[in-house]
């Protein structure tokens, strides 16, 4: 296949895949099996177009944020941001040092997305009931945001966990029972993460002298259509997420799963 309509495809599936809670690392390292293998540097990189995406989004908000700091309000929300980044940070900058990840091979991913939909159900149906018990909570707590922050390095170290998921929910279970309000932070602390590891895997590049290898063509294909498919999917699921609930992800997360470990040799 021609190596700009592979790279094309990558950044379709990274913008379809990232905000929804599937995991687009685990569909990325999916896909490149048959569409070949691609650098970090690509992987993270083109993550970053789908922030992109968030940040166009969300722009008047994160201009309320900027603008209106001195708000009491504005800023404590602003501050759990910035807590969620840095426990996210620390502990991402650990994890890398210690070399601790996931193998990428077909396998793990496959029980990473089975497992991980198994724990959304689970998360589903406590969150409805924290939600009965707690009523309507839009408040985004200290321990959600230290929480968030971790459930990202978790979702980073296990391709096929879903960021987007792993994040969440986990507010959603720690407290904040508005799906929205619980979907907005999760994104929102997601733009200084993906920026930063983009950042991180181009300084790397630099350093080692190897960005004369990068196909920068194929990079900048997949990382506008990641931007642009990412766009229109965060802005249905936006939508989506007001009458619905998750359950259809998860569903989707565990029929893929058993689909990999069925029917793909390489698995078995």
């Amino acid at each position: 296949m021609n190596d700009l309509l592979a790279a094309l495809l990558l950044g379709i599936i990274e913008g379809i895949t990232e905000f929804l809670p599937i995991s687009s690392t685990g569909h990325l390292l999916i896909a490149q099996h048959w569409l070949g293998a691609r650098s970090d540097l690509f992987n993270i990189g083109i993550q970053a177009g789908a922030i992109l995406a968030v940040v166009l989004i969300y722009r008047e908000r994160l201009w309320e944020l900027l603008v209106g700091f001195h708000k009491p309000a504005n800023r404590d929300y602003a501050l759990k941001l910035g807590a969620a980044f840095a426990v996210t940070a620390v502990l991402g900058v650990l994890v890398k040092q210690l070399g601790w990840q996931l193998d990428d091979a077909l396998g793990p991913i496959a029980w990473a997305l089975i497992l991980g939909g198994v724990w959304m159900l689970v998360a589903e149906h406590f969150a409805a009931k924290r939600a009965r018990v707690l009523g309507e909570r839009s408040t985004i707590t200290w321990t959600v945001a230290i929480l968030v922050g971790i459930a990202q390095v978790v979702a980073g170290v296990f391709p096929g966990t879903s960021r987007s998921g792993a994040t969440i929910f986990v507010a959603l279970l720690a407290g904040t029972t508005n799906r929205a309000a619980a979907t907005e932070f999760a994104f929102l602390v997601g733009i200084p993460t993906m920026f930063a590891a983009s950042a991180y895997e181009l300084l790397n590049v630099v350093q080692a002298g190897t960005a004369a290898d990068e196909d920068w063509a194929a990079f900048a294909v997949a990382f506008v259509a990641s931007a642009v498919t990412a766009f229109i999917v965060v802005k249905w699921l936006l939508g989506y997420i007001q009458t619905h609930r998750f359950t259809v992800f998860a569903v989707y997360r565990i029929a893929l799963g058993a689909t990999l470990l069925l029917l793909v040799p390489a698995v078995a």
